[in-house]
C-alpha cells in the first residue's frame, strides 16, 4: 500500500471508540528506521463549534470540520483508502490552528 502523504485525506481506522473517520494527514513521510505511525487530524460532521475546529468546504467529505485538538498518531496499516487531499490554502488554515493550539505561533 502506498505511504498516505501531507495534506491528503484518508479514511482510517481510528479503533472501535473513535470509528472509522476521514483524517487529515499532518506528518512528513517516515523513513524505513522510524515508527510506521502517521500524525493525523480527524475530520468530524459533527463540530462542537470550539475555537480549535477548522470548518472547510472540501468536495469530497460531507460537511464538518477538522478537530485539530483530536490529533494523534495511527499506524500505517490502519489507513484503508485515500479520499483526496486539501489545496495549500485549505492545508495552510489548518496548519495555523494546529500552530495555534500546540503553542508554536509566534
Amino acid at each position: 500500500m502506498e505511504q498516505p502523504e501531507r495534506g491528503e485525506v484518508w479514511l482510517a481506522d481510528l479503533g472501535f471508540a473513535a470509528k472509522v473517520r476521514p483524517v487529515l494527514v499532518v506528518s512528513v513521510p517516515y523513513g524505513d528506521r522510524d515508527y510506521a505511525l502517521i500524525q493525523v487530524v480527524p475530520h468530524t460532521t459533527q463540530p462542537r463549534g470550539v475555537q480549535f475546529e477548522v470548518r472547510l468546504q472540501v468536495r469530497f467529505l460531507a460537511p464538518g470540520a477538522f478537530n485539530t485538538q483530536g490529533m494523534l498518531a495511527v499506524p500505517s496499516a490502519k489507513f484503508l483508502r485515500r479520499s483526496g487531499a486539501l489545496t495549500p490554502a485549505q492545508m495552510a488554515e489548518v496548519e495555523a490552528m494546529m500552530e495555534r493550539w500546540l503553542g508554536l505561533a509566534g
